[in-house]
């Protein structure tokens, strides 16, 4: 039987090279499509990348990428054959948050985009030693792809986002949720929470690893990725 397509949603401020790893070892023997989001909230970016989709897929989406792989589960659950979440997170935006969120806003259109990247994802959430300043490289890299308009879009997405938490009860797909070790944008104990809210769920730490784990140790989450591809779909 063929496998189904393989879709990668990227991350907040990331494109398809968040996924490099994972793109190049599973392109060997599947279908593989890297979807940019577009949108002004997590529903249109759904439903936008809804409309260029196959019938059926697995999902894997990274923090924002997640949060679209959420709705688009949410409203197409028979098009997704399973999911995996990275690095995410189901709760909607606090008030306080969303309110430092806009301040970026404002200063990344000043021409401050690279502080304002960094002050998003800190050093302080990726994994510590020498391969920091790489991942903070090619990060900046990314978002400087997207500029601030796409800075703009995607933050206003994350701060609109709803609550999935009821519809991730009620879901019927088998889950993966990866955590890398050092993140505190969207730390392990949200995973593992997230493990227990959904049915047919199971949760992988990925150690030595933040809040890009597909970056940071691209070996151990391609490898975890493909355990749970190899494992039996769940009859529905």
């Amino acid at each position: 039987m063929t496998a189904d397509p393989l879709v990668f949603l990227p991350g907040f401020l990331c494109d398809a090279r968040l996924f490099w790893h994972q793109i190049l070892d599973f392109s060997a023997d599947r279908t593989v499509i890297a979807a940019p989001l577009l949108g002004a909230t997590v529903e249109e970016m759904a439903e936008t990348v809804l409309a260029t989709l196959p019938p059926r897929v697995s999902l894997v989406g990274h923090w924002l990428g997640g949060l679209v792989a959420m709705e688009i589960l949410r409203r197409a659950p028979d098009r997704v054959a399973e999911i995996a979440l990275i690095d995410v997170s189901p709760l909607s935006e606090s008030p306080q948050a969303a309110a430092m969120r806009e301040q970026r806003i404002v200063k990344a259109r000043a021409g401050r985009l690279d502080e304002m990247v960094l002050e998003e994802i800190p050093a302080t959430a990726l994994a510590p030693g020498e391969g920091r300043e790489a991942m903070q490289a090619l990060l900046l890299e990314m978002a400087d792809s997207l500029g601030p308009e796409g800075f703009t879009r995607q933050s206003r997405a994350l701060m609109r986002r709803p609550d999935q938490q009821r519809a991730l009860r009620n879901t019927r797909v088998r889950t993966l949720l990866i955590c890398g070790e050092y993140d505190t944008i969207c730390p392990p104990r949200r995973h593992e929470f997230l493990a227990e809210l959904m049915p047919h769920a199971e949760f992988r730490l990925i150690p030595g690893a933040g809040h890009l784990s597909p970056l940071e140790r691209p070996l151990e989450v391609t490898r975890a990725l493909r355990d749970w591809l190899d494992a039996p779909l769940l009859l529905r």
